[in-house]
């Protein structure tokens, strides 16, 4: 599948993978379970309701979630990401600046998860454990390797990790804020979202100015800038 297509194509193409009977079941829990872990917390209780709200037999729930409630994390960012990159298909990206680009696909990666708010917290206080820290690293670093390919990045050296464990911190601190963000346009998160980019585009800025010092020194900075962003 091309990198960079538009929403259009984007359906047509997933149109055309046969779909299994556990991704249909799966599609039908994840549908009603989000309303059900605002209530019960993203556990096995709420797994339970919804697979009988959504008519499945136990079989049915077994094959599409062998671990239950835990095999909805993948599902549930994954809608979020589809729905982040079919809303950046609509905007002017190449009118926009590298950090308007950015800023933007954090935005509408958080108002896609705006319906399931409470749901998108009990997800994030549930991969908290450190069992399933691997889990959680990995979902976000989907989510920022979406948004670089989606905004045309096309590094393959260090930069390719680096401008993904970077924004991994990005999207990580700014969940955290909006979680907290009670007010009806999320305004305070915005402004903290934009604080962090400026933050990163600064540091960028720095790093730069300092490559004639030698490689050494720049594989120290960039350990620092991942310790500092919050970057894994």
């Amino acid at each position: 599948m091309p990198e960079r297509v538009d929403g259009a194509s984007r359906r047509a193409y997933l149109s055309t993978m046969p779909e299994t009977p556990s991704a249909r079941f799966r599609t039908r829990i994840l549908e009603v379970f989000p309303a059900h872990a605002a209530e019960l917390g993203w556990t096995d209780a709420a797994f339970g309701v919804a697979v009988a709200e959504a008519g499945l037999t136990e079989g049915e729930a077994a094959l599409a979630c062998p671990r239950g409630a835990a095999d909805l994390f993948d599902a549930f960012a994954a809608r979020a990401d589809q729905a982040m990159l079919d809303r950046l298909d609509e905007l002017d990206l190449d009118a926009m600046k590298i950090r308007q680009k950015v800023r933007a696909a954090v935005q509408v990666r958080l108002e896609a998860q705006a319906p399931y708010k409470k749901a998108a917290r009990a997800m994030t206080r549930a991969l908290s454990r450190p069992d399933r820290a691997p889990e959680a690293s990995r979902l976000l670093w989907r989510t920022a390797d979406h948004i670089w390919r989606a905004l045309g990045d096309k590094s393959t050296d260090g930069n390719f990790y680096s401008k993904r464990a970077i924004l991994s911190g990005v999207l990580a601190s700014t969940y955290a804020r909006w979680f907290a963000d009670e007010s009806e346009d999320h305004e305070a998160t915005w402004a903290f979202l934009d604080a962090r980019i400026e933050n990163v585009m600064q540091f960028e800025k720095f790093k730069a100015s300092l490559k004639p010092v030698g490689e050494a020194a720049q594989t120290a900075l960039g350990i620092a800038a991942r310790l500092r962003y919050g970057g894994r």
